[in-house]
C-alpha cells in the first residue's frame, strides 16, 4: 500500500464536500468568535482569512481572553471596475461592518478589514446585494484576474477588460457552497455533495495545488506586473486593435526566509496565440498545473516550480496538446514601466480620467485629508466610475471635460492632492502586514510612507524629486506587494528589521537582488543615501535606479529566478 504523502490541505479539501465543510456550524457558534482550523482553509476558497488582531495579543492573553478575532474579505472584481451605485455600497459595507477603510490591494480588488465572525455572513450578503461577490478571491483556484489599468483608454484596453471578465468566469468554481452557506441557496444532496457530481467539472475535488494568478496586459504598460504571475497575456495590437496576445507562464513572487529551493521567479514566454485561443489556453494552462502540480509540498506548489521541474519546453507540449491549439513565435512589443500614470489622460472616446494615488491602497478619512468622504460624494453625483490598480490606486474613468472642474474642487476640498512628494512616494506599494496578517514579521504599510519621507531627504538634496524610483515592502517573504520586483525592495524579516533588495527593472521584466540582511532605519538611511546621490551623479541619459545599480556593481543581476540567491555581495 503505497503511503498518502500529500500535505494537509489536499486532505482538507478531498474531504471538505466541495468547500463546504462545517463553515455553516461555525458561524453559529457564539462562544468564540474563530472558526474551527480546517474550516480557516476553506474559507479562503470563500474569499475570506480568519485574522487578530496582533497589536491586542499581549493584553488579551494576559487577561486570559480570546484572541480578538475578526476576518478580512477580500472581493473578486476581474477588470477592477466598479460603478457609482456599487462605490456607494461598498462604502456603506465598510462603515457598518469593517473598519470604515476601503483598501485597494496588488490584486486590483477591495478588502475589508476588522469584519466580525457575527457579521460575516450579512457582510457577504450586503456585497452580493451590490452585485460583487469574493468566490475565489484567495483559495488553491484562479483568483481575481487583472486586466491594463483603465479599460476605457482605448480600444485594445477594453479587449483586454472584456478577457479578464470571461476568463475569471470560465475558471469560477462551480460548487453550490458559497450560495448555500452565504446566501441560503438551495442545498446539494449528500450523495451528490459525497460524489461531487457535475460541481466542479474543472477543479475536481482537489481543486488546485496552490493559488493560481492570471493577468493582461497592454504594451507600452507593465501596470500588472505580468512577470509576477503564473499565467499572461500580453496584447499584440495592430491598428488599435488586438490582434492576439503573447502567452507567459511561470511567474511567482513567494519564498522562505532561509529555504533556498524557495525564490521568486519571472515568467517564461511560451509564444503567440490569436484572439479566440485566449481561454482554451487558459484552461489548459491551469489545468495542466491541476494536474502536475506537487501536491506533497506546499512550499514548491506553485505553478513556476512545476515549470522549474518538468522544464518550459515539456509543460509547452502538454499545454498545446490539451488546447488542440499549437503557439505561434512570439510577435515584438515593449513594455516602459511597471508604474501607473499619475494625473489626468484623455482616453479615445474623448472621456477624461484621473488616475490618483492612494498611499498603500488604504481609503480612509483623517484630519485634512477626507479620501473616503470625497470619492463617496463623487459617486453619489454620478461624476464617474472607478477602477482600482494592482498598483493599489484608484482611477477615476469616463469623465466629461463639463465635469472635470467639479471633480477638481471636490477633491480639493477634502485634502486630496492630484501630485505626490515625490516620485518614488508615487512608485510605492506595500502590504497589509501588521497588526491583522498572521504571517507578518515586521511592519510595512504602517511603516513605508514614513521611511519614503525619510528618504525624501536625499532624493531632494540630490536633485531626484521628480524620478520614480520603484520602491515597495512586504512584512514576510511570501510577496504579496511584488518586493522582488522592485528596483529598491524592503521584506520583514522580525518587527523593525528587513532584508534589502535593490536592482529590479523598472518595467517590471527583471528581479532584484539581495543587497544587505536584518537593516533597521538607521542602516537603510546609510545604505541608501549614498546609493542615490552617486545614481543622480553617475547615471546615464534615461537610465533607471534598478540598471544603474547593477551597472556600477552594487548588485550583480538576476537573470533568472533560479539564480536569485546566486552571486549575493552584501553591503559591509
Amino acid at each position: 500500500m503505497t503511503a498518502d504523502n500529500r500535505s494537509k490541505n489536499e486532505h482538507i479539501k478531498e474531504e471538505s464536500h466541495q468547500l463546504r465543510g462545517t463553515i455553516e456550524h461555525g458561524l453559529g457558534e457564539a462562544v468564540t468568535g474563530a472558526i474551527a482550523e480546517d474550516d480557516t482553509q476553506l474559507l479562503k476558497f470563500h474569499g475570506s482569512y480568519m485574522q487578530d488582531d496582533r497589536d491586542l495579543r499581549g493584553e488579551r492573553a494576559k487577561k486570559k481572553l480570546e484572541k480578538a478575532y475578526s476576518f478580512m474579505i477580500r472581493l473578486r472584481i476581474p477588470g477592477g471596475l466598479v460603478t457609482p451605485k456599487q462605490w456607494i455600497a461598498l462604502d456603506d459595507i465598510a462603515s457598518t461592518y469593517a473598519n470604515n477603510t476601503l483598501r485597494l490591494t496588488t490584486r486590483a480588488t477591495f478588502q475589508y478589514h476588522g469584519v466580525i465572525k457575527s457579521n460575516l455572513k450579512r457582510t457577504m450578503q450586503a456585497i452580493n446585494a451590490a452585485c460583487l461577490d469574493t468566490i475565489a478571491a484567495c483559495g488553491d483556484v484562479n483568483r481575481n484576474v487583472m486586466s491594463a489599468a483603465n479599460p476605457f483608454l482605448s480600444k485594445a484596453h477594453g479587449q483586454a477588460y472584456d478577457l479578464a471578465k470571461t476568463v475569471s468566469d470560465h475558471l469560477l468554481p462551480r460548487t453550490g457552497a458559497y450560495h448555500e452557506i452565504w446566501l441560503d441557496g438551495e442545498k446539494v444532496s449528500d450523495k451528490s455533495r459525497k460524489a461531487g457530481e457535475g460541481e466542479e467539472p474543472l477543479y475536481g475535488v482537489h481543486y488546485l495545488p496552490r493559488k493560481f494568478k492570471i493577468v493582461i496586459a497592454v504594451p507600452p504598460d507593465n501596470d500588472v506586473d505580468i512577470f509576477a504571475h503564473d499565467l499572461g497575456y500580453i496584447a499584440i495590437v495592430e491598428k488599435g486593435e488586438v490582434v492576439g496576445w503573447n502567452v507567459t507562464v511561470g511567474g511567482g513572487m513567494g519564498m522562505t526566509h532561509g529555504e533556498l529551493d524557495t525564490f521568486p521567479r519571472t515568467a517564461d514566454m511560451l509564444g503567440f496565440i490569436p484572439v479566440e485561443d485566449a481561454i482554451p489556453v487558459a484552461e489548459a494552462v491551469m489545468t495542466t498545473q491541476r494536474d502536475w502540480g506537487n501536491r506533497t509540498l506546499r512550499k514548491r506548489a506553485r505553478l513556476k516550480y512545476t515549470i522549474e521541474d518538468r522544464g518550459i519546453a515539456a509543460f509547452k507540449a502538454e499545454v498545446e496538446k490539451r488546447a488542440g491549439k499549437p503557439f505561434g513565435n512570439a510577435r515584438p512589443y515593449t513594455f516602459k514601466s511597471s508604474n501607473d500614470v499619475i494625473g489626468w489622460r484623455q482616453g479615445h472616446d474623448k472621456k477624461w480620467h484621473l488616475t490618483l494615488f492612494i498611499e498603500n491602497g488604504r481609503i480612509k478619512n483623517v484630519p485634512g485629508k477626507t479620501e473616503k468622504t470625497a470619492y463617496r460624494l463623487l459617486a453619489e453625483q454620478g461624476l464617474c466610475d472607478f477602477v482600482l490598480t494592482s498598483n493599489q490606486n484608484l482611477i477615476l474613468v469616463n469623465i466629461s471635460a463639463k465635469n472635470k472642474p467639479k471633480i477638481e474642487a471636490i477633491l480639493k476640498e477634502h485634502g486630496i492632492n492630484i501630485a505626490t512628494s515625490s516620485g518614488m512616494r508615487r512608485s510605492s506599494i506595500s502590504c497589509v502586514a501588521l497588526p491583522t496578517c498572521g504571517l507578518a514579521l515586521a511592519e510595512s504599510e504602517r511603516y513605508l510612507p514614513h521611511l519614503i519621507t525619510r528618504l525624501e531627504e536625499a532624493i531632494e538634496k540630490a536633485g531626484l524629486r521628480d524620478d520614480e524610483i520603484n520602491i515597495r515592502m512586504t512584512g514576510c517573504p511570501n510577496g504579496c506587494g511584488r518586493p522582488y520586483l522592485a528596483e529598491i525592495g524592503f521584506v520583514g524579516r522580525t518587527p523593525g528589521l528587513y532584508n534589502l533588495y535593490l536592482g529590479a527593472a523598472f518595467n517590471g521584466s527583471r528581479l532584484n537582488k539581495i543587497y544587505a540582511q536584518d537593516v533597521d532605519e538607521k542602516r537603510i538611511l546609510a545604505l541608501l543615501e549614498p546609493l542615490i546621490s552617486r545614481y543622480a551623479k553617475e547615471r546615464t541619459d534615461g537610465e533607471h535606479f534598478g540598471d544603474f545599480v547593477i551597472r556600477a556593481g552594487v548588485v550583480a543581476e538576476t537573470k533568472q529566478g533560479n539564480q536569485f540567491h546566486e552571486d549575493v555581495k552584501l553591503a559591509s
